[in-house]
């Protein structure tokens, strides 16, 4: 909390509270049983974190991305894959809010808010995943209608949740010729695959979102048509922060079992707190998640702030922090030695939970690409 401001320090006491109460105890069934656990999500949308960056006219905290950014690493620590999917609601929301007229934000945003409804954001399709622009997902003008086909995959909350925000093509090809609608469960043509066996992130379901002939009023298109890309990315930089900030409290939380477990555990006759190579470890896997933490909050301040150089600050702290957060986690599982590999210590939950987030909200290679091409481009 250095360098926190007082409000800021109460968001983070609040988040881990809630994280040690209501999360951290039931990470591990979450886990086994694959439940998504929509009440923890609704008690905790009570405290005002369904719309954290959405404003409050239409049921959202108004709060900044780095006071965002706080409250997720804070509630990761509790269950990263739960925050994880949380921070994705939250990013549709969002975009509701800042790219929807009037009627709109009024229609979608105090429900989602509230966390009474969830939402999912659909981009990527089987055949278009880093690049993105390629998407094939077509929606044809009919009317005062858009008819949708295609399908999506890999979409969190997928079937299980209530609003769908999807980019799709209405115009030739290339980023200009995508658009942006939201989708209502329960719309004719709109189905779902089956839910998706994975590594981790089991707290919350993936599955494929089908369009086959679904019918979209054009009241639910977000802004003007060929605005979806740009929508879409703008929306992907705050993801990014939040996906960093997820892997930070994952971090943080290994961070504390692997010094909990080096006080507690012998070998050769001491605690392995007295060897000097594990020591070393600890404080540099410390150092490394100060350093992450540091560079999220700066890419934070920078977007809040709408930099110039705000996206490629986003790009450049979620492949550092996921990078080096993934390690931390990696190595706080090893200092575990062999208990760490049972699924009765949390510390291979984060370690599972973490590992996607190399891939998604842009892979990690993608944001070498983004980072690469400004400096490039001078």
């Amino acid at each position: 909390s250095t360098g926190l401001t007082e409000d800021q320090k109460e968001f983070q006491k609040v988040a881990l509270d809630f994280a040690a109460k209501e999360m951290a105890p039931n990470m591990a069934e979450w886990d086994e049983k694959e439940i998504f656990p929509v009440e923890t999500m609704r008690k905790a949308a009570q405290l005002g974190f369904g719309g954290i960056y959405v404003k409050p006219d239409v049921g959202g905290s108004g709060l900044s991305r780095i006071d965002t950014s706080i409250i997720f690493e804070a509630l990761s620590t509790g269950c990263t894959s739960t925050t994880a999917y949380m921070s994705i609601h939250n990013m549709c929301v969002w975009m509701i809010d800042t790219f929807g007229n009037e009627e709109q934000r009024r229609r979608f945003c105090p429900s989602l808010c509230s966390m009474e409804k969830f939402a999912s954001y659909c981009l990527t399709e089987p055949g278009s995943g880093s690049d993105a622009a390629s998407l094939l997902t077509s929606a044809q003008r009919k009317g005062d209608t858009y008819v949708l086909n295609g399908s999506k995959a890999f979409i969190s909350g997928g079937g299980d949740t209530d609003v769908y925000v999807v980019m799709c093509r209405t115009g030739g090809p290339g980023p200009k010729g995508i658009s942006c609608l939201v989708l209502e469960k329960g719309m004719p043509g709109l189905s779902f695959g089956k839910k998706e066996k994975k590594v981790g992130w089991n707290s919350q379901p993936t599955r494929a979102v089908i369009f086959e002939d679904c019918v979209v009023p054009v009241g639910n298109r977000l802004g003007a048509e060929g605005q979806g890309f740009s929508i879409a990315m703008q929306g992907l930089n705050g993801g990014r922060i939040n996906i960093a900030s997820c892997s930070l409290g994952a971090a943080h939380a290994s961070v504390l079992l692997a010094q909990e477990h080096l006080t507690v555990r012998k070998q050769f006759g001491e605690p392995l707190a007295s060897n000097q190579y594990l020591q070393f470890r600890l404080a540099e896997m410390a150092t490394r998640l100060v350093a992450a933490r540091l560079m999220v909050r700066n890419a934070a301040r920078a977007l809040q702030d709408g930099r110039e150089d705000a996206a490629v600050l986003c790009s450049m702290a979620k492949l550092f922090a996921t990078d080096e957060c993934f390690t931390i986690c990696n190595q706080a599982l090893q200092m575990h030695g062999g208990y760490g590999y049972l699924k009765d210590y949390a510390v291979q939950q984060f370690v599972r939970d973490i590992r996607v987030h190399q891939i998604l909200e842009g892979t990690n290679e993608v944001m070498r690409m983004i980072v690469a091409r400004n400096l490039l481009q001078g």
